[in-house]
C-alpha cells in the first residue's frame, strides 16, 4: 500500500494513492457504494445482492466467510428456496469480473473457495475501510505522543475517504447492520478529530461544524460538551450555557434522565468562569526529559552474541528488511515486527541475526530483553521489571525512577522520543506483556518474539507478522555441515537424509542431533540415524541435558501454558490419522460443537502448537505430534481414547455417506447405524460441494480407512471404503481406491464379516476392472456372488452379477457378457432398481453395437435412456449416450454421433466423471477426424489426453501415438 498521507484528502485521490503500487490492481470502496476499480477502470459488480456477497466478504478480508454466513447476509430469515445455488453463481460471476483473464484450469486468486465458503484475498490496504482504521490506529497514537497537529491532520484525511452512506444502496440484513456500525465508528472518528482541533486552539473554528452536528445528534453528550467549550473560549458564554439548556431539555423530555456529571460540571464552570477553561496555547510536542547531561547519554549496546553456525532464512531476513526504507533514512514510524513460530523453530537465533544486520541503522543504542514468557519455571518478566531494566541500560539513576508504573513507561517513552533504537524484545507471552516497552517515537525498530501470536500486538500496534516454520531441507542440510562438517555428511548422505527427516527440519531437535554427533566424531552417522529410527516417534533421542535444549521440556512449557481444553484437544489430535485436520473432524475428534471447537483451534494456532495451512485446515508438526502422542497416553484414559477414535471414524464415514448419496444417489445404499454422542456429521446441498470434500479430505479419508482396519473396526472400515466408491470413480483415484478396498477386504474376512466381505469383493472388482485386472476381477465377482446368494442379499447378488458381466464385456468375451447382465437384469426388475435396470439395458446394447446389430443396440440404448433420464440419473445417462455414439459412429452417421457424444460430456461433466469424460472426447476426435475435421478431432484428442494424463490412464500412449499420427499428415488431411 502506498505510504498514508494526511493530505490526501479527496476521495479521488484516496482512491489512486490505494492503486498507486500497480495499473492493474484491485481496489474497493465500501465507505459508499460498493464499487471496485483494476488501476483506473471501474468494474461492474453486478446486482445489489451480488454486491452484498462482495461487501460480505470483504469487510473479513482473509477470512472465511460460510455460505450460511452469505445467504443470511443476502436474504436473512427468507431465503428463496434455490439460495444456495443462486449465491454460488454470484461467486461465479464475481470471480469473472475480477480475474477476467483467469484460465479455466487456473484456480481463483481473489475469490477463493474455503471448506464451507468463500474468503477473498486482497492486498493490504485496497479497501477504503483498511485505509480509513490505520489512519485512525495512527492518529490515535500521534494524540497519545502529544503530536496533536498531526493527529488532526490524519483524522481529517480518514474521514475525507468516505464517500456517502456505507454500502449505499445494498439490500439484507448484513448491510443494514454494518451501515449502523460504520455510521457510528465514522461519527466517533469525527468527535475525535474535533476533540483535537479544540486542544489545538481552533475552538473558533470549528464552532459551525460542531452547531450542526449537534443538530443532527442531540443526544450525544460529547458533542455537546465540545460545542460548549468551543463557544466559552471564542467569548459567548451566554451560547454556550444555552446549549446545555438546550441538550438538558431534549434528554429529560425523550429519554427521562439528566445530562452526565461531567456535562453538568462543565456548565457550573461555564457559569461561574472557571479560568482553568480558558484557551491555552497550541500544543507542542514537549522535548524529551533527559536524566544526565545531554553529552553523557547513554548508548546501550545490550545484543547478545551472534551465533556463528547462523544459516538459511534468507526469505525471512530480506521480509524484515523490506520494512525498512531505502538509503538509510529513519522510518517515519515506528517499525514492529513480530516473530512468531513453534518452540525451538528459531525465533530468537534469527531475530539476534537480523538485530546484528540492522544495528547500524539505529546509532543511538540497542536493547534486549528476555521476557522469559515461557520459561520452565513459569516467572514470566511482568512489563514493569522490564522497564526498569531499560531505564537503567539508559542511566536513569535509581533513585530518579518513579515509582508507578505508568510514571515509569511515560519516562521511558520520553527518553526514547527523537532518538534511533532497536528494541529486541525476546520470548514475550503475549501482546500485553510487550505494549509499554514500545518506543512511541518514529525512528525506532522494535523485533518481538513469542511463541503466541501476538494478535493484538498486529491490530492495534501495526506490528508486521513473520510466522517461521521449519527450515527447508536445504537449509536443513546446511545446518548440519556448518555443525558437523560437509565431509562427514558427504561420506555418509543416506544418514544424513534421515537425520533431516527424523528431526523434522526443526532447528532445536538439529542442533541437539549435532552436538551428539561433533561430541563423537569417531561415532558413523548412521549409528545416529539409528538412535533416531530406534526411539520409535519418540522424544527421548532429543533431551539435550538441560530445560532449553530439551525438545520434550522446551515443548512441555508452550503446553502448559494453554488453558485445560485446549490442551486436550491438543493431545487428542494425535488420534487423528491424516495429514492434516479441519475444523468439523476436530470437532468430532474432541465431541464439541464446532463453534467451541474453533475458538480452540484458534487458541492452538496463536500459540504456534498447531499451524493453519490453509482456511480452516490445520496440521500437527511431526515431533509435536510425538509430543501429543506422549500426553495422550499420560492423560487420557484407553476407554476415551477409544470414543475419541470411534467418534472421529463415524464422522468420517457419514459424511462420506452424505457425499456418496450426491455422487453416487442412484447406486445402492449403504446401511449406516447412528452416529455416537458428540459426532456431528457434514451434510451436503450439491453434487460439486460433495465432490469438493472428498477431495479436500481424501488423505485422511484413505488413512482412516486404515485406522479403521487397524483398531479392528471392520465394519467401519468396509462401509468408509464402500462410500468412496463415487468418489473414486468419478476421479479415476485408483490407487487410492484398490489400496482402501483391499485393505477393508482383508479387514473383513480376518474378522469373519461376511456382509463387509462381499460388499468388498464387488467393490474390489470393480477397481480391478477399471485397471484391467479381468482375471482377479471375474474371481472376486464370483465370490461375491456365492456369497451374497448364502447371505439372501439379492441386490448384492445382481450388482455382481452386472458387474461380472461388464469386466467380460471390457475382456471382449461377449457371450459371457451377455449372460452375466441379462441374468442382472432379471434381478434389478424383481427387486426394483432402476439404476440397475438401465444399465444393464445400456451394457447389452454396447454387445449388441460389437456384434453389428445396430438396431437392436439402438433399441435397449434408447430404452435405457429412458429409464435413466426418469430418475435423473445423469451418470448412467453419459455413459450411454457415449455408447449410442459409437453406434451412430459406426453407421457412419456422424452428424449424430458427434451430437450424442457432446450431449454424453455435458452428463460427465456435470457430475465430474473425469474418467469417462476422457474416453468420450477420444470417440468425438475419432468422429469428427471421420468426418473431415482433423484440427477439431487434434483439439478432443487434447483435451482427452490431458485427461490421460492427469489420471495416469493406461491409454495415454495411444492418444498420444494418434495425435503423432495426425500431425504427420498435415493440416489439410482428413479421413
Amino acid at each position: 500500500m502506498p505510504p498514508i498521507s494526511p493530505t490526501t484528502t479527496s476521495a479521488a485521490a484516496r482512491t489512486h494513492a490505494v492503486k498507486a503500487d500497480r495499473e492493474d490492481s484491485l481496489c474497493f470502496a465500501v465507505l459508499g457504494p460498493v464499487r471496485a476499480w483494476r488501476g483506473a477502470h471501474e468494474l461492474d459488480l453486478g446486482s445489489p445482492q451480488q454486491r452484498v456477497v462482495l461487501a460480505a466478504l470483504l469487510l473479513r478480508p482473509g477470512r472465511p466467510v460460510t455460505v450460511a454466513e452469505l445467504v443470511d447476509a443476502v436474504w436473512g430469515d427468507e431465503p428463496p428456496p434455490a439460495a444456495v445455488s443462486v449465491l454460488r453463481t454470484y461467486a461465479s460471476r464475481l470471480r469473472k469480473v475480477l480475474e477476467p483473464g483467469r484460465d479455466a484450469g487456473e484456480p481463483p486468486r481473489v475469490l477463493v473457495s474455503a471448506a464451507d465458503g468463500y474468503l477473498a484475498r486482497v492486498p493490504e490496504g485496497s479497501v477504503d475501510l483498511d485505509v480509513f482504521e490505520q489512519r485512525v490506529a495512527e492518529a490515535k497514537k500521534l494524540r497519545a505522543m502529544g503530536a496533536m497537529s498531526a493527529a488532526a491532520d490524519l483524522l481529517r484525511a480518514a474521514l475525507d475517504g468516505w464517500a456517502g452512506t456505507p454500502l449505499a444502496g445494498l439490500p439484507g440484513p448484513l448491510a443494514e447492520a454494518e451501515r449502523s456500525r460504520l455510521a457510528e465508528e465514522r461519527l466517533a472518528t469525527l468527535e475525535t478529530r474535533l476533540d483535537t482541533e479544540v486542544r489545538l486552539g481552533r475552538h473558533s473554528e470549528v464552532i459551525a461544524e460542531l452547531a450542526a452536528l449537534t443538530g443532527e445528534h442531540p443526544l450525544r453528550e460529547r458533542l455537546c460538551r465540545l460545542l460548549m467549550l468551543a463557544l466559552y473560549r471564542s467569548g459567548r458564554q451566554a451560547e454556550a450555557l444555552a446549549v446545555y439548556r438546550r441538550t438538558r431539555g431534549t434528554l429529560v423530555a425523550e429519554l427521562g434522565i439528566n445530562p452526565s456529571a461531567s456535562l453538568q460540571e462543565l456548565h457550573g464552570r461555564i457559569l461561574t468562569a472557571d479560568p482553568t477553561l480558558d484557551p491555552t496555547p497550541p500544543e507542542t510536542e514537549a522535548e524529551p526529559w533527559v536524566p544526565l547531561a545531554a553529552g553523557h547519554m547513554v548508548r546501550p549496546a545490550q545484543l547478545p552474541a551472534e551465533l556463528a553456525t547462523f544459516t538459511g532464512r534468507q526469505a525471512e531476513l530480506r521480509q524484515i528488511q523490506a520494512l525498512l526504507p531505502g538509503g538509510g533514512t529513519p522510518p517515519a514510524t515506528v517499525l514492529i515486527s513480530a516473530i512468531g513460530g513453534m518452540a525451538g523453530v528459531g525465533k530468537t537465533t534469527l531475530a539476534v541475526h537480523l538485530a546484528h544486520r540492522l544495528a547500524h541503522r539505529y546509532p543511538d543504542g540497542q536493547l534486549y530483553i528476555n521476557l522469559r514468557g515461557f520459561d520452565p519455571t513459569g516467572s514470566a518478566m511482568p512489563s514493569g521489571e522490564a522497564i526498569r531494566v531499560f531505564l537503567d541500560a539508559l542511566g536513569v539513576p535509581s533513585q530518579r525512577i518513579p515509582a508507578h508504573r505508568d510514571v515509569q513507561a511515560a519516562l521511558y517513552r520520553s527518553l526514547l522520543a527523537n532518538r534511533r533504537m532497536l528494541l529486541l524484545l525476546d520470548n514475550a507471552r503475549d501482546t500485553e506483556q510487550v505494549r509499554h516497552l514500545l518506543p512511541a517515537s518514529p525512528g525506532c525498530l522494535a523485533i518481538v518474539t513469542s511463541r503466541n501470536q501476538l494478535t493484538g500486538l498486529i491490530v492495534n500496534e501495526g506490528a508486521r507478522p513473520l510466522t517461521l516454520n521449519p527450515l527447508t531441507w536445504a537449509e536443513a542440510h546446511e545446518f548440519l555441515v556448518r555443525r558437523v562438517g560437509a565431509a562427514r555428511l558427504a561420506a555418509e548422505p543416506e544418514a544424513t537424509d534421515e537425520i533431516i527427516t527424523r528431526c523434522a527440519r526443526l532447528p532445536l531437535a538439529l542442533a541437539i542431533i549435532a552436538a551428539r554427533a561433533t561430541a563423537r566424531p569417531g561415532f558413523p552417522l548412521e549409528a545416529i540415524a539409528g538412535e533416531l529410527r530406534d526411539s520409535r516417534g519418540s522424544l527421548d533421542a532429543f533431551a539435550g541435558g538441560e530445560p532449553t535444549t530439551d525438545v520434550r521440556a522446551v515443548f512441555s512449557s508452550s503446553y502448559e501454558a494453554l488453558s485445560a481444553p485446549v490442551a486436550r484437544l491438543f493431545h487428542l489430535l494425535d488420534l487423528h490419522p491424516g495429514p492434516d485436520i479441519s475444523a468439523p473432524a476436530a470437532a468430532a475428534l474432541a465431541g464439541l460443537p464446532l463453534r467451541e471447537t474453533r475458538g480452540l483451534l484458534a487458541e492452538l494456532t496463536r500459540a504456534h502448537l498447531l499451524t493453519e495451512h490453509s482456511p480452516g485446515r490445520y496440521t500437527l508438526h511431526d515431533l509435536l505430534r510425538a509430543y501429543a502422542a506422549e500426553r495422550i497416553a499420560t492423560e487420557e484414559t484407553p476407554q476415551e481414547r477409544d470414543r475419541a477414535t470411534e467418534r472421529l471414524l463415524c464422522w468420517y464415514l457419514h459424511t462420506a455417506g452424505a457425499a456418496y448419496s450426491h455422487l453416487a444417489p442412484h447406486r445402492r445404499r449403504i446401511p449406516l447405524q447412528p452416529p455416537p454422542p458428540g459426532c456431528r456429521p457434514l451434510t451436503f446441498t450439491s453434487h460439486d460441494e460433495a465432490l469438493t470434500w472428498c477431495e479436500a479430505e481424501r488423505p485422511n479419508l484413505v488413512a482412516a480407512v486404515h485406522q479403521a482396519a487397524a483398531s479392528s473396526r471392520p465394519r467401519l472400515a468396509w462401509q468408509l471404503a464402500a462410500a468412496l466408491w463415487g468418489f473414486f470413480y468419478l476421479r479415476a483415484h485408483l490407487h487410492d481406491w484398490l489400496d482402501t478396498v483391499q485393505s477393508a477386504l482383508d479387514t473383513a474376512r480376518d474378522t469373519h464379516d461376511r456382509v463387509g466381505e462381499a460388499w468388498s469383493l464387488n467393490d474390489l472388482a470393480v477397481a480391478l476392472t477399471v485397471t484391467r485386472r479381468f482375471d482377479e476381477a471375474i474371481d472376486h465377482l464370483k465370490q461375491a456372488m456365492t456369497l451374497c446368494r448364502e447371505l439372501g442379499d439379492t441386490p448384492g447378488r445382481s450388482q455382481a452379477m452386472g458387474n461380472l458381466g461388464n469386466t467380460y464385456l471390457q475382456l471382449g468375451r461377449l457371450d459371457k457378457a451377455a449372460e452375466y447382465i441379462r441374468r442382472s437384469l432379471v434381478l434389478d426388475r424383481a427387486h426394483g432398481s432402476p439404476w440397475g435396470e438401465g444399465l444393464a439395458l445400456a451394457k447389452l446394447g454396447d454387445i449388441y453395437q460389437r456384434l453389428g446389430r445396430f438396431d437392436e443396440a439402438i433399441d435397449h440404448l434408447e430404452r435405457s435412456l429412458t429409464i435413466l433420464r426418469a430418475g435423473g440419473n445423469r451418470w448412467g445417462e453419459g455413459v450411454t449416450l457415449d455408447i449410442l455414439g459409437t453406434v451412430h459412429h459406426r453407421l457412419h452417421r456422424h452428424d449424430d454421433a458427434i451430437q450424442h457424444y457432446r450431449q454424453a460430456l455435458g452428463a460427465l461433466r456435470d457430475i465430474g466423471n473425469r474418467w469417462n469424460e476422457g474416453e468420450t472426447l477420444d470417440h468425438l476426435g475419432g468422429t469428427l477426424l471421420a468426418a473431415g475435421d482433423p484440427e477439431a478431432a487434434r483439439t478432443r484428442w487434447r483435451q482427452a489426453l490431458a485427461v490421460f494424463q492427469e489420471f495416469d490412464h493406461p491409454r495415454t500412449e495411444e492418444i498420444q501415438e494418434r495425435l503423432r499420427r495426425l500431425d504427420e499428415r498435415g493440416p489439410d488431411s482428413s479421413a
